[in-house]
């Protein structure tokens, strides 16, 4: 928050909006909350699917490898506006997330789904009603032995990522907060 001090000398300029004030009160508020790790942003490496561009919630973890039975059943399950955050390895040789779960999360109440890897069927997935971040689409589908690892500490896109976390989504990237901000 910008210090009553500083909203005074900055308000002695008649260019600085009060409007102006509130964005730089949260900008210096997120720059301190990034220096102290508080705030992480990932690297600019995910499409945007989905019709909901802008989403956030506490987050689930998910660690796979081109494999999307888990992936499936957490969709499966009650979202509550959860975010469920995939390490699919980053592999681009196979699609680890697919229309019906998509439409499945929408149905269930999840916000969105981060996949470090593939989706298809991009057409069904852009008409629903849910944020998606993912590396690349790719047509082959992935395989169904249920291997992985559920609610695990995972690192994606240059940051760590765990389980409770509160993630942040716009058309600027995604954001990690250790705990939920108000925005």
């Amino acid at each position: 928050m910008i210090t009553l001090a500083a909203q005074q000398h900055l308000s002695g300029h008649h260019l600085v909006s009060r409007h102006s004030l509130v964005q730089m009160g949260k900008i210096f508020l997120g720059v301190s909350l990034i220096v102290s790790g508080e705030l992480r942003a990932l690297q600019p490496i995910f499409q945007i699917y989905g019709r909901r561009p802008v989403f956030s919630g506490p987050i689930v973890t998910l660690k796979v490898f081109e494999d999307n039975v888990l992936i499936r059943e957490f969709l499966e399950e009650k979202g509550n506006g959860r975010v469920l955050v995939v390490d699919g390895g980053g592999s681009l040789r196979c699609a680890i997330l697919g229309g019906n779960p998509v439409v499945q999360a929408q149905n269930n109440g999840w916000a969105g789904i981060v996949v470090n890897g593939c989706v298809r069927d991009v057409d069904e997935i852009n008409g629903c009603d849910i944020g998606v971040r993912a590396l690349h689409s790719h047509p082959m589908k992935a395989n169904k032995k249920g291997m992985g690892e559920k609610h695990v500490p995972i690192t994606i896109a240059g940051t760590r990522i765990c389980d409770g976390e509160w993630l942040y989504a716009d058309t600027d990237g995604i954001l990690i907060s250790k705990t939920e901000l108000s925005v």
